[in-house]
């Protein structure tokens, strides 16, 4: 409310000092040329001075120009509502401009908010984490399969030294069983040439 009380005296006093046909520091000669206080000058120059019976001064001014001041004065009134329309329908759009923007603003902050937010987290099965959770998790599962690694080598190689000497058991336990079933097929062989020769000497 002062912003427009400010304006319309400010376009006040414009019109009152822009004059309309005589250059500044003139008089006027007539009700027609320059300011509205010039014009108000013109009417008091031209009035004349008049006292009643009881000798009381008065000031008479012609009514012919008492209306043209008067039409001057609501020209100018007329001006100045038009120009503080004007200012207050601009005033009126610029705050309607400025709600847009902090309307506009209000979006790109939430905006900005949200990019922040993506920026320092991760989405791991559709759960958003801040980055240092993630990068925690991840570490975790790291370890995790670091440690099934280490266990899975461990017990691959003993596995492999299992087998390894089972293999070997088995191989010196096949040796053991050939050398056993040799000796016994000589041991039958020899049994078969014993018996053979006794049989010879009995037929003999």
């Amino acid at each position: 409310m002062k912003l427009f009380k400010h304006a319309a005296l400010l376009i006040l006093i414009c019109l009152l000092s822009i004059p309309l046909k005589a250059q500044e520091k003139q008089q006027t000669e007539s009700i027609d040329e320059g300011s509205i206080n010039d014009q108000f000058e013109f009417v008091i120059r031209k009035s004349s001075n008049w006292k009643d019976q009881k000798g009381q001064s008065y000031e008479v001014i012609k009514q012919n120009i008492i209306f043209t001041l008067k039409e001057h004065v609501l020209d100018s009134l007329h001006a100045i509502h038009a120009a503080l329309n004007d200012a207050n329908g601009m005033i009126k759009n610029q705050k309607l401009e400025i709600n847009r923007l902090t309307t506009e603003l209000g979006q790109v902050q939430d905006e900005l908010e949200k990019t922040q937010k993506e920026k320092d987290s991760m989405s791991l099965l559709g759960q958003q984490l801040k980055k240092s959770s993630y990068r925690k998790i991840t570490w975790a599962v790291i370890g995790i399969l670091l440690a099934l690694l280490l266990t899975f080598i461990v017990k691959y190689k003993s596995s492999s030294a299992i087998t390894l000497s089972t293999e070997k058991k088995l191989s010196d336990l096949e040796n053991e069983y050939a050398d056993h079933r040799r000796i016994s097929l000589e041991r039958e062989q020899k049994i078969k040439r014993q018996l053979q020769d006794e049989i010879n000497k009995g037929i003999a």
